[in-house]
């Protein structure tokens, strides 16, 4: 057996051997090894400075470290423990500190601009000098040419923030596992789908026995829980109870985030002064597409002026309805009301709700589509293989011989082709359903990029794919709602622009290119769950494995823009939040931070009758990394233009057109941070993106 199984090599890792009292030993001996590579290019002699042993060799110089602390953080993600955790937050200071220290190394420095005297540095082919120019803006942006006093800093400032950004996150996983909702009454479950009736009486006898759980039902905190309660449930008192656990979340001893939101806006804003910057968002997205602080405000500003008339008109619309259905004045809503009468408005102007759709969503009939979809499109074929966990092998219809080990039993495998060619482009794990030991939310994350060695044809690349979706029951598969169908469509699009990717550089594969230009991959997927040619591919009733009825279809069309304005005022918000805290907030002194966020954003907020919280003591996207998506939330809504305008060309040219869609591949996915983002989106528009597209698909144009 490995002594060191962070550090093994091999096409797949052996998750059963990777145990948290490997951690400490295995990450301490990656930091030794990647600190061996940089001293050797610290030492190169600046008279023989080559592009290998200077730039490329930086590149090259963490990939063990990265590749073992990638592995600690995935496990985090989706086995936590106690145990896990504190191995993780022992190395997690020695990491941070050698992980800012890189760019502000004067001997690298002194190397890697040494190479802009060579004669090489004047003649190399684009790649390289996109990886070089990337490189040596990197070493800037991170404060290369500062003082040695201010490097110092802003290395501290790199290590307090993984250490409080990791608590935040720990905090909001311990608050979610910590609340559940018990009932004992089946008659206060009217109204309820039975769909999410069967998933809390499987989650009451899981959590409490077979026979304590045959008479109860548990609800928590998990969004395939909790939504279809706020939805549709008819009890009130229990709608406020859940909605009210779920407004206080990150709020309350022993997991309230408050003080550490401030003293992570504190610390941002530090290291943008130290970088001789205004404020945090400048700092961050000045290689972005957006390029500074303002163009994002702005871009959010303009969105929210074109929305407002549409959001309020809506909001008015639905105390209206509320009122004529109880017989009572018109007066605000209570926002935990606000699903239930929005389900109930729907239902009456379109015959439709989301949980008319389900049937037609098995979890593996969706994924199947999905997988013909991307090979009619982007001449891609995916392969499932059977899987390996704790000595079980679960062949899932598939050749049980070749098994691969995987990290929980419910997670799957799947190899990725090129259909032309045959050629084996990566492989991914995907693994849906939540679990105490797994984050929220859904993401997609990379485990290895491979590069062309010798000019051969690059390796296989690894990924994986998570969410948080509908679970199976005892008596039926995991349906799924048409939002959970677009997430896994969303966060696929994510795992494509990984493992299609062909930069022969690492660093600037895949998704490794600016957070205002990485959603689109992800967005433009989401597209083709609502396309009729698209959606008979997976949509297949699971009993009957008919189609969606065209009936069906044109209500569920007719029902897309429901509520639009508040849809995208509700992103909108997030957005400004993130500006507002990042560009105004983190300059100044605040005693409540909910009241300087209410006060000063108020056109971004729909009225209620009693105060709602905002997202903020939860925000994991902006407060459980260093970075994240702060300041950058903005880029949902950009990237949405871009997916909105790229998809018309779709829409022109057929939606299930593979030429189109190979070339989408070829220009967009296969690209990464080749060209810069802009560059890229003209290379397969022909044009500079419009918002137009974005407005008149949502219905606010």
């Amino acid at each position: 057996m490995n002594p060191h199984p962070f550090l093994e090599i091999s096409d797949h890792p052996d998750w059963s051997v990777l145990k948290p009292q490997c951690i400490v030993n295995d990450i301490t001996l990656a930091l030794e090894k990647a600190e061996e590579n940089l001293q050797i290019i610290r030492d190169v002699d600046h008279e023989k400075v080559t592009f290998t042993n200077s730039v490329k060799a930086l590149e090259q110089a963490t990939q063990i470290l990265d590749k073992a602390w990638g592995l600690v953080g995935h496990l985090e993600s989706v086995c936590n423990s106690e145990e896990l955790r504190d191995a993780h937050n022992e190395v997690l200071p020695a990491v941070s500190e050698f992980g800012a220290k890189i760019p502000l190394d004067p001997k690298l420095w002194l190397t890697v601009k040494a190479f802009t005297e060579s004669e090489e540095s004047k003649n190399l082919i684009p790649i390289d000098q996109r990886l070089y120019e990337e490189t040596l803006q990197d070493f800037e942006e991170a404060g290369a040419n500062l003082p040695q006093e201010k490097k110092d800093r802003l290395e501290e400032i790199s290590s307090e923030l993984a250490r409080v950004t990791q608590k935040f996150s720990e905090n909001v996983l311990d608050a979610t596992n910590a609340w559940q909702m018990i009932v004992k009454e089946e008659e206060k479950l009217k109204g309820l789908p039975a769909s999410a009736k069967a998933s809390a009486k499987h989650a009451a006898i899981e959590k409490l026995g077979e026979e304590e759980g045959a008479k109860a039902w548990i609800f928590t905190l998990h969004a395939p829980s909790m939504l279809p309660v706020l939805q549709y449930l008819d009890d009130e008192d229990l709608r406020k109870e859940i909605w009210t656990a779920s407004d206080q979340l990150g709020t309350q001893e022993p997991h309230d985030n408050g003080k550490i939101i401030k003293e992570i806006l504190t610390l941002r804003q530090e290291k943008a002064e130290l970088l001789g910057k205004a404020d945090f968002a400048d700092a961050t997205l000045s290689r972005r597409m957006a390029k500074n602080g303002l163009t994002a405000d702005s871009f959010i500003s303009d969105l929210q002026k074109q929305t407002l008339p549409f959001f309020t008109k809506e909001n008015t619309e639905l105390e209206s309805f509320k009122a004529e259905k109880t017989k009572q004045e018109i007066d605000l809503l209570q926002p935990w009301e606000v699903g239930f009468w929005s389900e109930k408005l729907k239902k009456e102007r379109y015959d439709f709700n989301d949980e008319d759709l389900r049937p037609y969503f098995p979890i593996q009939s969706v994924l199947h589509g999905m997988f013909n979809l991307v090979t009619q499109i982007f001449g891609l074929k995916i392969k499932e293989r059977s899987t390996k966990f704790n000595g079980e092998v679960f062949t899932n219809g598939q050749d049980g011989n070749n098994s691969v080990e995987v990290w929980h039993e419910q997670v799957r495998f799947y190899d990725l082709f090129d259909q032309e060619t045959d050629r084996l482009l990566g492989s991914f794990y995907a693994d849906w359903h939540p679990r105490s030991s797994k984050r929220g939310g859904a993401w997609m994350n990379y485990l290895k990029t491979s590069e062309p060695i010798d000019d051969e044809v690059r390796g296989p690349h690894l990924g994986l794919i998570c969410g948080n979706l509908s679970a199976p029951t005892t008596d039926q598969p995991a349906l799924l709602t048409h939002y959970e169908v677009e997430t896994i469509f969303h966060e696929f699009g994510h795992l494509l622009h990984h493992l299609c990717g062909d930069v022969p550089h690492h660093s600037l594969n895949g998704v490794n290119v600016p957070w205002d230009f990485v959603e689109l991959p992800s967005q433009i997927m989401e597209n083709w769950c609502w396309e009729r040619e698209s959606l008979d591919l997976f949509a297949r009733h699971h009993e009957t494995g008919v189609p969606i009825p065209d009936k069906l279809f044109q209500k569920m069309l007719r029902a897309r823009n429901f509520m639009a304005g508040n849809v995208m005022m509700r992103q909108l918000a997030f957005s400004k939040v993130d500006l507002f805290l990042h560009r105004t907030l983190a300059q100044k002194s605040y005693v409540n931070l909910e009241n300087e966020i209410q006060s000063n954003l108020t056109d971004y907020f729909p009225k209620r009758k009693s105060p709602a919280r905002t997202i903020v003591h939860r925000f994991s996207h902006l407060f459980s990394s260093p970075v994240g998506y702060a300041s950058a939330y903005y880029s949902y809504k950009w990237a949405e233009v871009l997916d909105a305008d790229a998809f018309t060309r779709f829409k022109e040219e057929g939606v299930m057109n593979g030429q189109t869609g190979r070339e989408f591949r070829k220009k967009i996915l296969c690209q990464g941070n080749a060209l810069p983002p802009d560059e890229l989106f003209r290379s397969f528009m022909g044009r500079d993106p419009s918002t137009q597209a974005l407005l008149e698909r949502s219905g606010l144009a």
